[in-house]
């Protein structure tokens, strides 16, 4: 049976909503439209999380586990973050030893508790929680080879965990083990224009940490350092042969409209779908095997001297794809995905992991 879709909603183009007013919309739709209540209230919780609402994040939380939850395993460690975060640290250390037991055939769950004790610096629950991740997943007495990775069901969970375990342990300035070493080969098999660093000991050296907690020199050095690998990176992916998205940030959206209304068929009238379709595409792309993925960033002024210079029709297509093309060869783009712990592409104040790149909003 097909699915009722939901209207696009027509908001004034740049009403500046609060935390808990998208909250309070994505319930409101939720009630409207109960197929997609999971989805909604999940993202309505993470709003209330952020405007500091713990109470009515975890009823929301609770309330997708007691209906018809698809992902059981995901939500319930989106509430013991939600715990964590409102200072109800037992709880949540209860509910994930409970969630544990579950024995979650996701690597999502697991990273998520697992980063949730990472940036509360408890750093040695962290590691275990990667490690009890990794093993289940891959199986006690699966090789630890790339090969074994790669043919895991969830092969780009386990490399993520694998390598995120190999993060914190750098921190801790443990030596390198099995699983630590499996990391560095993952990481070592990615093309040279993935890599941000020329190795996983140089991405995760934790002196720039270090530095900011003490020598200033020292912090500028390491920023300086991380800076150029960054836009060597950034300069590697953003060529013609890079694949991009085409966005256009909120002020710019509603230009665009205005200026070219029929444009509507394309990209509908909501600049949050915009979002969730870019995310969408990208995501498709990634898992039929693109690797050089972006995002450009597209101005109704370009865009119209872009077209007026090619002589193209800017409702076609193939034209917003000529324009996508374009920016990335003038360096107007950027990689796709970004780390998950840093700011989302699309703009807003979340971490990329707990906003576009949350699993349960896919």
């Amino acid at each position: 049976m097909s699915r009722k879709r939901r209207p696009a909603r027509r908001k004034p183009a740049l009403v500046e909503r609060t935390d808990a007013q998208q909250a309070e919309e994505l319930e409101a739709l939720a009630r409207k439209y109960p197929q997609d209540q999971e989805e909604l209230l999940t993202e309505a919780a993470e709003f209330y999380g952020r405007a500091g609402q713990h109470d009515r994040a975890l009823a929301l939380y609770q309330q997708v586990l007691d209906g018809d939850c698809e992902d059981p395993h995901l939500i319930q460690a989106f509430r013991i973050d939600a715990l964590w975060n409102a200072g109800r640290t037992d709880e949540a250390c209860e509910a994930a030893k409970d969630l544990r037991r579950q024995h979650p055939t996701d690597a999502g769950p697991w990273e998520i508790v697992a980063e949730m004790f990472e940036v509360a610096d408890h750093l040695h629950d962290a590691v275990d929680w990667f490690t009890a991740a990794v093993t289940h997943l891959l199986g006690p007495a699966t090789p630890l080879t790339i090969d074994a990775v790669r043919d895991a069901p969830d092969a780009g969970g386990i490399e993520m965990l694998v390598t995120s375990r190999h993060r914190v342990r750098r921190r801790l300035g443990q030596p390198c083990d099995d699983l630590d070493q499996l990391a560095h080969d993952l990481y070592a098999g990615r093309p040279a224009q993935l890599r941000a660093a020329s190795t996983l000991d140089d991405l995760h050296n934790p002196d720039l940490k270090a530095a900011a907690d003490g020598d200033a020199k020292a912090l500028i050095a390491s920023i300086e350092k991380l800076s150029q690998e960054v836009e060597a990176r950034q300069a590697a992916l953003s060529r013609p042969r890079m694949t991009c998205a085409l966005f256009w940030n909120q002020e710019e959206f509603a230009r665009l409209l205005d200026t070219w209304p029929q444009l509507a068929d394309h990209y509908g009238t909501e600049h949050h779908e915009h979002i969730r379709h870019v995310e969408q595409m990208l995501q498709r792309l990634s898992n039929e095997g693109e690797l050089h993925l972006g995002i450009a960033h597209g101005t109704v002024s370009d865009f119209d001297s872009f077209t007026r210079e090619e002589n193209l029709s800017p409702q076609e297509g193939a034209t917003r794809s000529h324009y996508a093309a374009d920016l990335a060869a003038r360096g107007q783009a950027t990689p796709w995905p970004p780390p998950r712990n840093t700011p989302c592409w699309c703009g807003s104040t979340g971490k990329y992991k707990k906003c576009c790149g949350n699993p349960a909003l896919a």
